[in-house]
This record gives C-alpha cells, sequence and structure tokens, in this order.
C-alpha cells in the first residue's frame, strides 16, 4: 500500500483545535469505579464482540456503522470528542483505517490496535506493497480470537477486578467462535471445488477464501481507495467466462457498478452469470439484527455465498 494509505490522513484545522481542547478534558477525567469502562471501537467486528465479553462493566461506542467504509473514513469533531471521552479505544490496526491515524497519535486515551497482536507470520501480504498486510483479518474466525484476546487482556489489565468475568465471559464466547469456524469450514467444503471461486467488488476475502479453501478475486484492491479500471472489470469477465462462475457478490459498504459491469459483460460473452447477493465486508449490519452481530454477519456471509454458488 506504502505512501498512498497516508493519503487524506491529515485533520483538518478545526478539528485539530478541538482534539487539543480534548485532550486536555480527557486527562483531568476520572471514571468512577463503579461506572461502565467507556469503550470506543472503529469497527462494529470490534465493539460487538466486545459487548458480549464485557457486559454490563463495559459501555461501547463503534464509530463506523452499517455501510460504512473504514478505508475511507475520517473522523468528525463529534467521533473527536466521542474519543476524547473514552477509557480505551480499540482499533482494527494493519491501516483498516489509515484516515484515523494522526487522531489516535494525538489524542489523550489509550489507543489500541488489536490486529497488530495477530501472527506475524499468520497475515497476508498486500500484493501490491509487501511491506504491508492485508487488514481484513475479522474474516479469518482463529485469527479474530487473536485479535479480541489482546483486547480483553487489555480490559483485564485496566480493571483486575472484572479480569475473571472477562476471561470467563472471553471463553463462553470464543466457544461460539470455534462452533462458528466448524459451521463455515464444513458448509463451505459441500460446494464442488470447481465451483470455489468468490467473485466480490474489493479484495476484503482473501482471510475468508484461505480459512476456506475458496479462491477470491476482489476488483479492487485491498484498499477501496484503489480505483477500478476498465482493464480490471475486462480482466475479471475473462476470468468468471473461463472458469464458469455462477454467481457475483456485492458489498454492502462498497458501489456496487463494477460488478454489474462484470454481470454484464460476462452475460455478452455468453455465460449465465447471477448476483449472488450482498456481503457484509468491511462493516456489519444494523445493531439489534442477526447480521449486525459478528457471528450472524459471518453466518449470512457464508450461507449466501453457499448459497449462490450451489445453484448451478
Amino acid at each position: 500500500m506504502g505512501n498512498r494509505l497516508w493519503s487524506g490522513a491529515l485533520l483538518n484545522l478545526s478539528a485539530i483545535a478541538l482534539l487539543s481542547g480534548c485532550n486536555e478534558e480527557s486527562a483531568n477525567k476520572n471514571n468512577g469505579e463503579d461506572e461502565a469502562i467507556k469503550i470506543v471501537t472503529t469497527t462494529a467486528q470490534i465493539g460487538e464482540p466486545l459487548e458480549v465479553i464485557g457486559g454490563d462493566r463495559v459501555d461501547v461506542t463503534s464509530l463506523m456503522g452499517p455501510g460504512v467504509d473504514p478505508h475511507l473514513y475520517t473522523a468528525t469533531q463529534g467521533d473527536i470528542k466521542t474519543l476524547s471521552d473514552a477509557d480505551m479505544i480499540f482499533y482494527n490496526g494493519l491501516y483498516l483505517e489509515m484516515q484515523m491515524n494522526k487522531v489516535f497519535e494525538n489524542i489523550n486515551v489509550p489507543a489500541i490496535p488489536i490486529g497488530e497482536a495477530v501472527k506475524t507470520t499468520d497475515l497476508l501480504e498486500d500484493e501490491e506493497d509487501e511491506t504491508a498486510n492485508d487488514p481484513h483479518i475479522w474474516f479469518d474466525v482463529r485469527l479474530w480470537k487473536q485479535a479480541l484476546n489482546a483486547a480483553v487482556e487489555e480490559l483485564k489489565t485496566f480493571s483486575p477486578d472484572d479480569a475473571e468475568m472477562f476471561e470467563e465471559n472471553k471463553q463462553a464466547y470464543f466457544e461460539e467462535l470455534e462452533e462458528l469456524y466448524t459451521y463455515a469450514t464444513e458448509k463451505l467444503a459441500e460446494i464442488p471445488e470447481e465451483k470455489r471461486v468468490l467473485v466480490t467488488a474489493h479484495d476484503a476475502f482473501q482471510y475468508f477464501g484461505r480459512m476456506n479453501n475458496i479462491e477470491v478475486i476482489g476488483l479492487q484492491g485491498l484498499s477501496t481507495e484503489d480505483e477500478v479500471g476498465i482493464m480490471d472489470i475486462q480482466g475479471t469477465i475473462d476470468l468468471v467466462v473461463e472458469k464458469g462462475v455462477p454467481a457475483v457478490f456485492v458489498e454492502s459498504s462498497v458501489n456496487r457498478s463494477s460488478i454489474e459491469a462484470v454481470i454484464e459483460g460476462a452475460s455478452k460473452a455468453g455465460l449465465d452469470i447471477e448476483l449472488g447477493g450482498e456481503l457484509f465486508s468491511d462493516a456489519m449490519g444494523e445493531a439489534g439484527t442477526e447480521e449486525g452481530t459478528y457471528i450472524g454477519m459471518y453466518r449470512h456471509n457464508v450461507d449466501t455465498i453457499y448459497d449462490a454458488l450451489m445453484r448451478k
């Protein structure tokens, strides 16, 4: 990803001024022992599991809701106030929230990039920049356990009196994640190998593909800042026609026009191809729905992919 990851990352002057004022306020706050720990996360993929694990001892706010692209997200003045009022901040890291880095550097609240706790040997490289890693680690359930475990350890350090409860809740939640891992790998293994090709709007599903033995083709690169050109679309059309891919997928947080262009082009080339459905990639569903939970979001993606690729 290189230097392009930092494009547009600087805060405007008014935001910097607000950040400075909020830092002074944050430095003077004193969270009472009986008050819930105020946690702010960038994505709901982090926030929702921490709500489950933290129970009534945490008050979690996730800045990026349904349909929001973390690659392009910039902090509002309201976000800076929310971050400054937090006790702890958890973000993915690995340059996922690349426009937020200056905020995290300048705020007077512990900001923990949980993705950096994942073993380096388990990370995938950015094919365009070998010095960078793919940040979409939540799509490998067992890697996400590593990241969430790092967050829980930070919580236990912050509130030692709650450490035992956090650990018990984490173990119970991780059992559910193991069940999810088994569900996904066993169900997707039923798809004939020649049909295990996942075509999406951007390259968010490589960890998912590695975990489930599925070939993944994304029109954009790892970041949605990457532009989709005519050659990218035509190259994808050629691939889906060559492989006889039955369906392609749009993403809830990415413009669907490039995928629609692939469907149109493949149809003109004589391939009967369908829109397989909408997947959740960089954002989850609405809070209060199954897809608004990490487990529910993941199961939705598994079921949507399975149903579409098994139709023919």
